[in-house]
């Protein structure tokens, strides 16, 4: 990668100076003992004498640390935060077999494995740490803030309801097949059991590849085809992979982050571009977290879901409004 850090998104650091912004690289076990790798952003002058406000940011489904997850971490480190940005386990430079395992119980604890760690950074007020969740990490940051109060207020981008979808089909489009898809995820798990192999929905991606607009236009407009340039093309990065496990539909099709939406009861602000098609998932979840009277709800106008990852001038509104937001909750 051309960034020594392996940074693929704008602006990205490039490498650590006195009196700026730090990223370091660190390591730490989950529940289970699996390793788990992240990004740790320090922010200018930092000294462990002194106290921060500290930020946990989980990642879309198929990404890494390395994208937009970083550069969110990397803004919030810029206004005086502590941010951690991780590879889920089974992902990334993360540890975990098989490899893009994708069970909401292993993306929750991930969450709860990652503010153990950002509680034992040096400076860090437990008194005033938050999270953030974009698209997938979104739903599952939702998920452990019903329970795991040490999170002291939730800001979600483009929140995707993972198991909602992975269960219906998009927009609800396909839950006739509902018992089909269980029976093909039951099939998978026997055959792992039973020889070791191991199937997969969607596909490697192996090197960067320049779409035409003819191959382009044969993908269903909007997510998927503005996924397959962002993971693709412009911000590609070898570890992150669109595919996972079929044998995961098991655990994602019975997880759904609206259920019991009430148990969460911190502050909450969740942004979605206001022409997005998963701005569904937002605006239902939102209206079922009648736990907490504390809570926004903002469109970021013209926004598609993957253009809230990286195009300026929605990264520099949601960049605003999320630290106004943590500012007041948290204190930078």
């Amino acid at each position: 990668m051309a960034n020594k850090f392996g940074l693929v998104y704008a602006d990205a650091i490039t490498d650590n100076f006195p009196e700026k912004v730090n990223v370091k690289q660190v390591t730490y076990r989950n529940k289970d003992g699996i390793k788990m790798v992240a990004n740790l952003y320090l922010p200018a002058n930092y000294s462990k004498d002194k106290t921060y406000a500290a930020v946990v940011v989980a990642h879309p489904n198929g990404g890494v640390k390395e994208q937009v997850s970083g550069l969110f971490a990397q803004k919030l480190a810029e206004a005086g935060y502590i941010s951690l940005a991780y590879d889920a386990a089974y992902q990334g430079g993360s540890e975990g077999m098989p490899r893009q395992t994708d069970l909401p119980a292993n993306r929750v604890e991930d969450i709860h494995a990652s503010l153990d760690f950002l509680l034992s950074v040096d400076g860090v007020d437990p008194q005033r740490v938050g999270a953030l969740g974009i698209c997938g990490g979104g739903g599952y940051t939702l998920q452990t803030a019903k329970s795991d109060k040490r999170i002291k207020a939730v800001v979600t981008i483009s929140m995707f309801n993972t198991g909602r979808v992975r269960r219906n089909g998009f927009k609800d489009a396909d839950m006739a097949n509902i018992q089909k898809r269980l029976t093909a995820a039951s099939e998978a798990r026997e055959k792992f059991a039973t020889t070791g192999e191991v199937e997969y929905i969607g596909q490697l991606l192996t090197h960067r590849t320049h779409f035409t607009q003819e191959e382009l236009e044969k993908i269903p407009a909007g997510l998927y085809r503005d996924g397959t340039q962002y993971y693709g093309d412009t911000h590609y990065h070898p570890n992150a992979q669109s595919r996972y496990t079929t044998m995961s539909l098991l655990g994602l099709m019975t997880f759904d982050a609206e259920n019991q939406a009430d148990l969460l009861n911190q502050p909450l602000l969740m942004m979605t571009g206001d022409i997005s098609d998963t701005r569904y998932m937002t605006d239902d979840f939102f209206k079922k977290a009648t736990g907490t009277d504390d809570k926004q709800l903002i469109y970021i106008k013209g926004a598609n879901h993957i253009e809230t990852y990286w195009k300026p001038d929605f990264v520099k509104e949601e960049a605003k409004n999320m630290l106004e937001f943590f500012n007041k909750k948290l204190g930078a």
